[in-house]
């Protein structure tokens, strides 16, 4: 193993070991705020403390089959299990490059989903409320909360714009492949003659933003209140409960709608705004990275178009990592998790290979 690699990863071990002894003092244990902060490291770097003692414990049997070799009679099952012992070392430090990748610090957050018509008209809005569903069942099945921001429906009964929050462990971590542009092939329902017509929809992933995360002026702000629009529930269009806020600096605009608390629009306005406005800072960071990396997962780039559905074709293509699947009616009802997987797993490789200094 290398040398470097080796301190940094004992480093880690010798960490976690003394991590698990100030745990365990009274005086930590009385200070909710320390413990907690504590517990985290100690959960985070616990994978590689493992893996480490894994690897140790391969050392030792290494060893002792190398003193194996000296015996005629013992050699030939020494060898044998040399050549184990050095392919299990070789995955195993594999392995542990990949847990010393650094992390996302926004993979634990929630996120904020925007989904927007795009090309296409009403098949368009419509496709955009089928990417609705199919994040909607995702989140269901990973036990995730969602909790709707605003929605602006089509004549069709599609969505012009939709976005919410959701809530739950890794949303972002999980999601964060899936802003661009998305595709749809298929004969739409009202097409008479049976053409395959061609329509997109946007789709936008963003870290919920705290306070910390990004400082607003009040008076960078433009806070207009106005009367909802929309089907049906008690005070729509009878109180001006909508919020609209613009941030001047950057010409964000966000609008809310979907309660009847003015009050209560205004907080998950702003919490749309901060989302966007720390978005576009990410934006700005991963486009700065794309020009050294060898492939384009992770952008950020909402122009790039990144996924078709083709419905004829039972076909399911994300362009970014050249991969196909079928059984598209499954994909829409939320069975994401291979393609998820194999997005995530890309980048794992391409952050790894530019570690070690690979072109």
């Amino acid at each position: 193993m290398d040398p470097v690699l080796r301190a940094k990863l004992e480093s880690i071990a010798e960490r976690h070991e003394e991590l698990g002894v100030m745990l365990c003092a009274p005086e930590i244990a009385q200070d909710k705020t320390r413990l907690l902060a504590l517990s985290r490291e100690h959960a985070e770097i616990a994978p590689i403390a493992a893996a480490v003692a894994r690897y140790r414990d391969l050392e030792v049997r290494t060893r002792d089959a190398e003193e194996l070799l000296a015996d005629p009679d013992l050699r030939d099952m020494a060898e044998s299990d040399l050549r184990e012992l050095k392919q299990q070392r070789g995955e195993l430090e594999a392995e542990l490059q990949k847990l010393l990748l650094p992390k996302d610090p926004n993979d634990s957050r929630d996120v904020v989903l925007e989904i927007r018509a795009g090309t296409g008209g009403e098949e368009a809005a419509l496709f955009a409320a089928d990417l609705w569903r199919m994040y909607t069942r995702f989140a269901e099945r990973q036990r995730w909360t969602v909790e709707p921001l605003n929605i602006s429906e089509a004549g069709a009964g599609g969505f012009r714009e939709i976005s919410a929050m959701i809530h739950g462990r890794d949303v972002y971590a999980l999601l964060k492949f899936e802003s661009g542009v998305h595709r749809v092939q298929r004969v739409p329902a009202t097409e008479a003659q049976g053409r395959i017509h061609t329509s997109t929809a946007t789709v936008a992933i963003m870290p919920e933003a705290e306070d910390v995360d990004i400082q607003i002026n009040p008076k960078d702000l433009e806070v207009q209140f106005m009367r909802a629009s929309g089907a049906g529930g008690q005070s729509v269009n009878t109180t001006d409960s909508a919020v609209r806020i613009t941030h001047i600096p950057t010409g964000l605009a966000v609008h809310c709608m979907q309660e009847k608390s003015q009050t209560k629009n205004r907080e998950l306005a702003m919490k749309l705004l901060r989302a966007r406005l720390l978005d576009r800072e990410i934006q700005r960071v991963q486009a700065e990275r794309a020009a050294h990396r060898r492939s384009q997962v992770g952008t950020g780039d909402r122009s790039e178009k990144i996924r078709t559905y083709n419905f004829p074709q039972d076909r399911v293509s994300d362009h970014r990592i050249g991969l196909t699947r079928h059984a598209i009616g499954d994909f829409m009802d939320g069975g994401i998790d291979d393609v998820i997987a194999a997005l995530r797993a890309s980048d794992e490789a391409d952050r790894l290979a530019e570690a070690q200094g690979q072109p």
